[in-house]
């Protein structure tokens, strides 16, 4: 929150990265990534932790590796969004910003508080695969394909949902074709 004298300005963002179904430790990388203050390699670059040599995206496309490329930006990286919003049902347009991102996502196709709720869910795990991913990539050598990455929001999602819900009763081939519908406020 910035203030001064008679003003106050408040990040909309930062109320939607705590989240009940989310585990606390993407919270908190949430709250980290729309600070900019993951170990990006350009925030490494600028702490003086690497060589600018070393700064590039681990996708291979070329451009400095930072969050706003990660997430926005990178043909790779950033191709997750619109597979997500094609398997939810809504269109959106991506901004330039991080926080502008999440907000948007989130209140995009308006509707009562159970949809706006289920899309800070999908956001939170879609960033937080999307960090996984760049992570196996940097660490491990391995890469994993978009529709495989699509899964992984898909389990995840239900996964997370499941564990604070007993009375979840539908399977992943429903959640996996309409996890609107499931939840009612499809």
């Amino acid at each position: 929150m910035l203030t001064s004298k008679n003003l106050t300005v408040v990040d909309p963002s930062a109320e939607l990265i705590w989240h009940r179904q989310v585990p606390l430790k993407v919270s908190v990388f949430a709250w980290r990534l729309l600070r900019d203050r993951l170990s990006t390699k350009s925030n490494l670059i600028y702490r003086g932790v690497v060589s600018p040599e070393a700064g590039l995206c681990v996708s291979g496309c070329g451009s400095l590796e930072s969050a706003q490329h990660l997430f926005l930006y990178c043909p790779t990286f950033a191709a997750l969004w619109p597979v997500i919003r094609d398997w939810i049902g809504f269109d959106g347009v991506d901004t330039n910003v991080l926080s502008d991102h999440f907000v948007q996502f989130v209140h995009s196709t308006g509707g009562n508080k159970a949809r706006k709720t289920f899309l800070q869910l999908v956001w939170l795990i879609c960033a937080w695969v999307l960090w996984t991913e760049r992570n196996n990539r940097l660490f491990n050598n391995s890469i994993t394909q978009m529709p495989r990455l699509l899964d992984k929001v898909k389990y995840l999602s239900l996964g997370w949902l499941k564990v604070r819900k007993a009375t979840f009763s539908f399977g992943t081939d429903r959640w996996w074709s309409n996890p609107l519908l499931c939840l009612g406020i499809g």
